[in-house]
């Protein structure tokens, strides 16, 4: 019997405001354990949270990119459980009333583009961290992080593969950091997630027996928790066994996933209204400025390079999946207006030299000027495509235009056809049985030749113009083709 696997996603994304949820200490990543916190954050007795204006704005902001109701009237309730780094011994969160409702992450497949519905966007304010002693059986608790202004992003169950799970997150991440509300960091701990997952006999109505995965701290990760707990529940129903709902940790050492704990029921955290806070009322005036304030998203820029640059959509893809990315190319597409060749360099020399650095392009040294005009002196002969290459990598290791590296390192290319046909003809004389093969029909010689030149020039002769000496040489000396 074949299975079929259903995915949920609890997303939460921590917001760019300066202060915390409900009191005004920072909200600065990387402080001294426990220096980020006041009586509030810190749930001492008698005082009162006061809620965060820009949190609620940013959380109105992600509603209305993911096409969701915003609700006029919504409530902050309580969710009670124990647990070290909770100082108050329950979380503000949204439960019955939540800000918004409904709407979609829009996603690619293999099958053309998917819509995954969402159940809700909340806010809430996130918990502390426990630091685990490595030499004693010892946890220390840093509080920094208590009060952090989050919004959990609920998926409906209808994501059906663990590569869907990935490009969902990417999607995801795309607009939050489009909107410039959440830096999307995973590896610090501003963009995580949580899944849902269960399997059922193809074709079933009902769902399984779920589990919830955690620890997944990037997209790849994702997939492979995903992967293992699938395989994990099938084996186990073929087998007879009984899925047992808990919450379980995803190891990447491993790629496998443990059980940790037996995972709670809603009604488990007790939740109620907040008697400390008022009910929110969203007033529709904001949201219409709001909406009137966001950016072109992902998909929407996606689909203005296919038409207005007459890129790939794959291509577009790639470039728009980060903001500054996408910027950095029409800079350049806007000094170098030769939008295909902008997006091969970019995708292939500048991706490569990109590759693992946290910052992205917020990290490069070339600026859209500098890539723009390495690629004018290729296009107008001063350079080849090969040498191009290493200039690039000067230019990315220092920053320096690339006119400069071209002068100082002598590269300019050799188009003078006097030069280069005395060159074609000395490395035909220096290789004559080459040429004696050639001449006999052996053509693909000729590249040898061309790398002879090539060679001897050190990469400067004009690969095109030296084609064409060969050719007109090689007829002199009775060769057709």
């Amino acid at each position: 019997m074949e299975y079929e696997p259903i995915i949920g996603l609890e997303v939460h994304a921590q917001l760019l405001t300066d202060s915390k949820a409900f009191c005004s200490c920072t909200t600065r990543f990387g402080a001294e354990p426990n220096m980020n916190t006041c009586p509030i954050c810190q749930g001492m007795p008698g005082t009162l949270p006061v809620l965060n204006r820009k949190a609620l704005e940013f959380t109105v902001k992600m509603a209305l990119a993911c096409h969701c109701r915003i609700s006029e009237f919504s409530r902050f309730a309580r969710k009670n459980y124990y647990y070290p780094d909770l100082p108050k011994n329950y979380q503000i969160s949204q439960y019955e009333l939540p800000v918004a409702e409904g709407g979609y992450v829009e996603i690619e497949t293999e099958q053309g583009n998917r819509r995954i519905p969402l159940t809700r966007i909340h806010m809430e304010e996130d918990a502390g961290k426990l630091i685990h002693d490595e030499n004693k059986p010892l946890s220390y608790v840093d509080l920094n992080r208590t009060g952090v202004p989050l919004i959990e992003i609920v998926s409906e169950p209808e994501i059906h593969s663990p590569q869907e799970a990935a490009e969902y997150l990417r999607a995801l991440r795309s607009i939050l950091v489009y909107l410039d509300i959440c830096d999307g960091n995973m590896q610090e701990g501003s963009f995580r997630c949580d899944a849902n997952v269960s399997v059922r006999p193809k074709g079933e109505q009902a769902l399984g027996v779920k589990t919830e995965v955690k620890n997944m701290n990037s997209f790849r990760n994702v997939q492979r928790a995903l992967e293992y707990e699938i395989d994990r529940q099938i084996e186990a129903v073929k087998a007879g066994e009984r899925i047992v709902q808990e919450t379980r940790l995803f190891d990447p050492s491993t790629g496998a996933t443990a059980a940790m704990r037996s995972k709670e029921w809603a009604h488990d955290y007790r939740y109620f209204p907040d008697p400390d806070l008022l009910p929110l009322r969203v007033e529709p005036s904001l949201v219409e400025r709001l909406r009137n304030e966001l950016p072109e998203l992902p998909f929407q820029k996606k689909a203005r390079f296919v038409e207005q640059f007459g890129i790939p959509p794959y291509d577009a893809g790639v470039l728009t999946a980060s903001r500054d990315l996408a910027a950095y190319f029409e800079q350049t597409v806007a000094l170098f207006p030769q939008p295909k060749t902008v997006s091969n360099w970019i995708m292939t020399e500048l991706m490569r030299m990109l590759k693992g650095e946290e910052e992205g392009i917020g990290s490069c040294l070339v600026s859209a000027e500098q890539l723009a005009g390495l690629l004018k002196s290729v296009d107008d002969g001063t350079i080849s495509g090969k040498i191009a290459k290493t200039v690039f990598e000067e230019m990315y290791a220092t920053g320096k235009d690339p006119a400069a590296i071209i002068k100082e390192k002598g590269l300019v290319q050799i188009s003078d056809s006097g030069e280069l046909a005395g060159l074609v003809k000395q490395v035909l004389d220096d290789n004559p049985q080459e040429l004696k093969k050639l001449l006999a029909g052996k053509t693909g010689l000729k590249k040898f030749f061309v790398g002879q030149v090539m060679k001897t020039t050190k990469g400067k002769a004009n690969p095109q113009l030296v084609n064409d000496i060969l050719n007109d040489e090689l007829k002199k000396r009775g060769f057709s083709e």
